[in-house]
Parts: structure tokens; sequence; C-alpha cells
């Protein structure tokens, strides 16, 4: 009975090819935009939890500024080396090791760019450092204790994305007016600043920037031993040593898996209102569906008329309309989501030219096709129920008698 209706139902629609794609459009705008959005943003955020993991889930990172993670940093309050050797002296901590991150300019041949200087140590604690900001080196060599006329330079300065020429090694880049020779270029990371930015050891950026301070400090915890367990202990520490009252802290901890949760929140937040207002259209596109079926209910009267001559009930009209509804849907749903497919992984290919392979990578869960096809087909559904129930209510003879 119910391929019987459906074939009735599709015969109809292939009667009114015009006008039946129209009626989709609103279904597929909405479903495409959907699709998309999706797909790149769960994208997104597969690659940014696999960067977390590939920076380690051992790590816990110390900035300045107290309050909310994300305002951390932009506080007066600052991180010195006293905070390096307080956090080594927590029993769970195997090593700790801060980073000072500037902006300024930079001078190569006489053509001038801003962009950011970071120095990180030379010690054992190098290794925690690049690990965080996944530093490893493509051509020459890395820093040495004592390599304070020395530097290496992102993937973008040294292949001309900076600069109008390329860097090589042992070319030599001017910094606060004083010149340093590129030892090592590091590998595309794919994050735009990291790959625009140079590398100082230490004493040299200190020099550069006149200050003893720290932006931020990594701490890496002993083997087996859980980041969130040690937080505690490291906060009373560091409270102890600069001073500082329970809740007045100048001073941000957070664990690696704490600030993916953070910005996982704020991920489906965003996600959460783009796909509302993309949305808006799937309306549009019920009403556009609603305004088929009432159209479709006054053209074929005499044959709703003739059905219930001949025996049809009410409900075998209304699942008549119904499924034809839910075809307009279902139709303008698969369009939507091959589209939507090819959106999102045109934003990948884009993205892969512009900030490196890998770095977002579309992604297309079955749910996300089947769940899609079935709210289409749902919303076509909803969308056909008063037109279907205006149809089944009608009365055989004035069907009959409509013209």
């Amino acid at each position: 009975m119910i391929k019987d209706y459906s074939r009735f139902a599709i015969n109809g629609i292939k009667n009114r090819k015009l006008r039946s794609w129209l009626t989709m459009i609103g279904i597929f705008i909405g479903i495409t935009a959907v699709v998309s959005l999706i797909s790149v943003s769960q994208g997104l955020q597969d690659s940014i939890t696999a960067q977390f993991e590939m920076m380690g889930t051992d790590k816990i990172m110390i900035m300045p500024g107290g309050g909310e993670f994300f305002l951390a940093g932009y506080a007066e309050s600052k991180l010195t080396d006293d905070d390096v050797r307080a956090i080594e002296r927590v029993r769970e901590i195997e090593t700790a090791g801060g980073m000072l991150s500037k902006g300024t300019y930079i001078e190569f041949k006489g053509d001038r760019k801003y962009t950011f200087v970071s120095g990180i140590p030379t010690d054992d604690s190098m290794k925690i450092i690049e690990e965080m900001q996944q530093f490893e080196i493509e051509r020459g060599r890395n820093l040495r204790q004592g390599d304070n006329s020395r530097i290496i330079i992102g993937h973008s300065v040294a292949n001309g994305d900076v600069f109008d020429r390329e860097v090589r090694l042992r070319d030599r880049i001017i910094i606060n007016e004083r010149s340093y020779t590129v030892v090592g270029i590091m590998k595309r990371i794919g994050n735009p600043p990291d790959d625009r930015s140079v590398i100082v050891t230490m004493d040299a950026a200190r020099e550069i920037f006149d200050d003893d301070d720290l932006s931020v400090i990594i701490a890496k915890v002993r083997s087996g031993v859980e980041p969130n367990d040690v937080i505690d202990d490291l906060k009373r520490e560091l409270r102890r040593s600069r001073g500082e009252r329970e809740g007045e802290e100048t001073f941000s901890v957070q664990t690696f898996d704490q600030l993916l949760e953070r910005m996982n929140t704020v991920l489906g937040i965003v996600q959460a209102v783009l796909i509302s207002i993309a949305s808006i259209s799937l309306v549009v596109g019920g009403v556009g569906i609603m305004n088929t079926m009432y159209t479709s209910v006054l053209e074929r009267t005499k044959e709703i008329g003739i059905m219930k001559a001949i025996g049809a009930k009410n409900s075998d009209i209304m699942q008549i309309f119904l499924i034809e509804a839910g075809i307009y849907g279902l139709i303008g749903g698969a369009v939507g989501v091959l589209v939507g497919l090819g959106i999102a992984k045109g934003a990948e290919i884009a993205a892969a030219q512009v900030l490196g392979e890998g770095l977002l990578v579309a992604a297309f869960p079955l749910w996300l096709i089947f769940g899609a096809l079935s709210f289409s087909f749902f919303i076509g559904i909803i969308s056909g129920v008063a037109p279907a129930r205006q149809a089944s209510s009608l009365r055989p003879v004035d069907a009959l008698r409509y013209e």
C-alpha cells in the first residue's frame, strides 16, 4: 500500500517539475548550509583535539593574570624565573620551562616586517617548549646554549611569505638593531603566527625586549601522574612563593584537557548559533512545501473525489499527501547534503593551500548525512500535515463537483 502511495506521490511531483524544484530550493539551501557548517566545524574541532594530543596531555600551562584563562596574559602581573623554580619544587612536576614572546619589527636586506619573536630556554626544559609549540627543524639545526646571536625562523619567513625574498641558512636578520644569523628553519606548523615567527634564545630575547619576565610557563608532570591532580599543589606553591592569598592569585593555571574543553565549548556555541541562522532557510523551505501542497490539493480535488467514491478512506488520502510532502523534503535534503559536503571539502582544500595540510580536515560522519536526510524528510512531513488534513476532509460529492 505504501509503495502505491509513494508511486502516486512521485508521479504528481514529476508532472509539476518546475514547481517541484522551486519548492525544494528552500530545503536544499538550508540543508546545504547546515551540513557544510557542521562538517567544517566538526573537522576543526577534531583538528584542535589532535593538535592538543600532539602537544601532550602531561603538561600544565601557567600564564600571568587571574580569572578566566582566555583573558590571562593581559594583566599587569608577571611571571618570572622564580615562578619556574617554585613550580619545579612541586613533587609531581618533572620539569618546567618558560617562554618570552612579543611582537616586534625584524629586517632582512632593507625589508622591514612586524612579527613575533619568541625566546626559549636552551637547557633541559627546551624539549617541553618545543613539544607544546610543535617546533621541528626542517633545515639546519636547533639552538644551543650560548647561541645568543643565532636564530631559528618559521617556514613562512624562510619561503618568502613574510619578506619579498626567501631567507636561507646563514643569512642575517636584524632585530632591534642587532644582527642574528639564521641557523635553523622550522617545518610548517600550520598556524600562521607560528610559521611567521622567529625563535631566539631566552638570553637573546631578554636583550631584545629589555624584559626579564616570562609570557608563559609550561610544566611537565612525572610519568603516571594526572595533571588535574597536581593543580592544587602547584597553585599552593605559587601562592606561597609570590606571597598571594587564595582567591587573589595573579596567575592562571590550566591543564591542556581543561583548555581543550573550554575551546570545544566555545566552538559548540558558535556552531549552534551558525546552524540556528542557517536553519531559517529550512523554515522558509517548509513554508514553500506547505504552499505547494495546498496548490496540489486544489488541483487534484476531483481526483480526491474519485478516490473517495471508489472506497479510499480519509487516512489513505492523508498518507498520499504526507508522503508527497516528505519526498519534497527528502529530495531537497539529498541535494543539499551533496552540495554541503562539496562545499566543506572545498573549504578543506582552500585551508590546505593557505594553512598547510592537515590543519583543517572536513568531517563527514554518517550521523550527519543520515541526520540531515531524516530531518529534511521530517520537515516535509510536518509542512504537509495541514494540506493533507484538508485533502482528507473533503466530501466526495463536493470534490467531484469541483471545477
